[in-house]
């Protein structure tokens, strides 16, 4: 579980199959034939990468000196992301096209019969500097660090971000949760399990009012299996949830020990535990109720 953050923005609450530079399908990807994700064809952009020992290397042009190259950054993590009971691979590909960018993408290597099945990329950002990978489910979630949108790329990147991609079994491709939403959202579709939710206030009946010293760092994961892992600004914490129709409950959370001057995480915890029911909004918000109609916790 990571301490990631979001770019403190809402998400579409839709999911988009990725098209970004007219990517095709998956299945015009060739299947890797050494049967390893570091040693499979992924497509980024319009051009299918080859990667042997988790590298690429071609010429911009014929006869050019200048060349595009592909690498894997850091370490696959590997999880069953198509639920067929074998163990299929998330990756982060930093692609070089010998311009100025340095483009980050994640995909997904889908173990079949005769190896590995690359996807299409999911461009996370230029210049950026990945942190993490997570996956939860048939959910990746790339942690990293980016730029204000009015920032130039000179400026070092700073501001804690993560893409969200879910692989989707039917299109054999990723799809990705849009940063930067502001419009409407169909809470009919939202789902807990769709992201990560971050806690942005806590509202009380009686007026008083608790906001994240830490912005973007209190975050709740809901997982398929009935378990929720959580974030605060000290430790990590896993714990089981029920849910019937809109009512919610946590059980008892397992944490790490760590203690932390100053966290509010004591606070959060008592919050979560007087947690009754849930809603959704059309602004793409989480709406965690306490007992006895006595407040809200926030989260997006």
């Amino acid at each position: 579980m990571r301490r990631n953050t979001t770019w403190r923005v809402s998400y579409a609450l839709m999911l988009a199959l990725t098209t970004l530079y007219g990517c095709s399908k998956a299945g015009d990807v060739e299947t890797g034939s050494n049967g390893d994700p570091l040693n499979t064809s992924y497509r980024i952009g319009d051009q299918v990468v080859m990667l042997v020992n988790g590298q690429a290397e071609t010429p911009a042009a014929p006869g050019s000196s200048t060349k595009i190259t592909t690498e894997v950054w850091g370490t696959p993590q590997f999880a069953d992301l198509d639920s067929d009971g074998r163990e299929d691979a998330a990756l982060v590909l930093i692609h070089d096209s010998g311009g100025s960018g340095t483009f980050y993408y994640v995909v997904a290597a889908i173990q079949e019969d005769d190896g590995y099945r690359g996807t299409p990329g999911v461009l996370l950002g230029d210049r950026i500097e990945p942190s993490n990978i997570t996956v939860v489910d048939n959910r990746i979630t790339v942690g990293f660090l980016g730029r204000e949108p009015d920032d130039a790329f000179a400026v070092p990147p700073s501001v804690p971000m993560d893409q969200l991609a879910i692989y989707d079994p039917d299109t054999l491709q990723l799809a990705q949760v849009a940063r930067d939403f502001e419009g409407e959202a169909d809470p009919a579709r939202m789902t807990l399990q769709m992201k990560t939710w971050y806690w942005v206030k806590t509202v009380y009946n009686d007026d008083t009012v608790h906001t994240p010293a830490k912005p973007d760092v209190f975050s709740l994961t809901f997982g398929d299996d009935g378990n929720v892992n959580v974030t605060t600004d000290c430790n990590n914490m896993r714990g089981n949830y029920v849910v019937d129709e809109n009512r919610i409950q946590f059980g008892q959370m397992m944490s790490t020990r760590m203690y932390c001057e100053g966290s509010q995480e004591q606070l959060f915890s008592k919050m979560l535990d007087s947690i009754s029911s849930y809603f959704f909004t059309n602004r793409g918000q989480l709406v965690l109720e306490i007992k006895f109609d006595s407040g809200s916790m926030i989260f997006r």
